[in-house]
């Protein structure tokens, strides 16, 4: 994925901040092949071009509230290959248990501040487009805060710290190094939290992306997709 531009599409009801991004992705190596200012049209882009990934604010006219949210859910049904990766002003942890309840793979959530920093948002975006995970450390946080009592409470605080930073999309070599441990013992710590979520090794299960949900199942229920406001469950 890195050795090729990505295909973009870009939902962003702001015209200056949709120009603006425009211009940084193509700089950073992506086609922006069409932008959204509306949902429909958001959903209606994705359908034509079929991109790498799209990039959706998650609120959007005409309510500003879920629109934009509801159209990643929508998408992720009808063309499960496109990355979604959704950005946000606040924190909206009910919003993200909403998207990732369909699975964590190929699905990303940054707060907007994130953007600014463009060499952590195309990363984010290309692990997105990988069908990687990249959620904003703040988001991680917050569902951590919000956790109930359960298999997260068995792992050790070592344990805790690498299954957060593998929520938020990073490697064993990158946890290594921002915890300054050997890689070694990455993968010991991870396969602890394997054993601890009962996750067996089979060729055709994605474990880590497993983990990934069961930690997020913790810090939040996950609320049914409906035509109003989010209900929890």
């Amino acid at each position: 994925m890195n050795d090729r531009r990505l295909r973009v599409v870009l939902a962003e009801d702001s015209v200056i901040l949709r120009d603006g991004m425009v211009e940084l992705l193509g700089a950073r190596g992506c086609d922006v092949v069409a932008t959204a200012g509306t949902a429909p049209e958001l959903i209606a882009a994705v359908d034509e071009h079929r991109p790498d990934v799209a990039v959706v604010d998650i609120r959007m006219p005409p309510t500003q509230t879920d629109e934009g949210i509801r159209a990643a859910v929508d998408i992720r049904a009808s063309a499960p290959e496109v990355g979604i990766l959704v950005f946000s002003q606040h924190v909206e942890t009910a919003w993200a248990s909403r998207l990732l309840a369909g699975g964590a793979a190929g699905v990303g959530y940054l707060l907007k501040e994130r953007v600014a920093r463009t060499s952590e948002f195309v990363d984010a975006l290309r692990r997105v487009a990988a069908g990687g995970t990249a959620l904003d450390p703040e988001i991680v946080t917050q569902l951590m805060r919000g956790g109930r009592r359960g298999g997260v409470d068995a792992l050790t605080p070592r344990e805790r710290e690498v299954l957060e930073l593998m929520a938020q999309g990073h490697s064993n070599r990158s946890i290594a190094g921002r915890l300054v441990v050997s890689e070694r013992a990455v993968e010991k710590h991870v396969a602890a939290v394997f054993t601890k979520f009962g996750l067996a090794a089979r060729d055709t299960d994605n474990r880590r992306v497993k983990a990934v949900l069961a930690y997020l199942a913790e810090g939040g229920s996950r609320p049914a997709v409906t035509d109003g406001p989010a209900v929890r469950r």
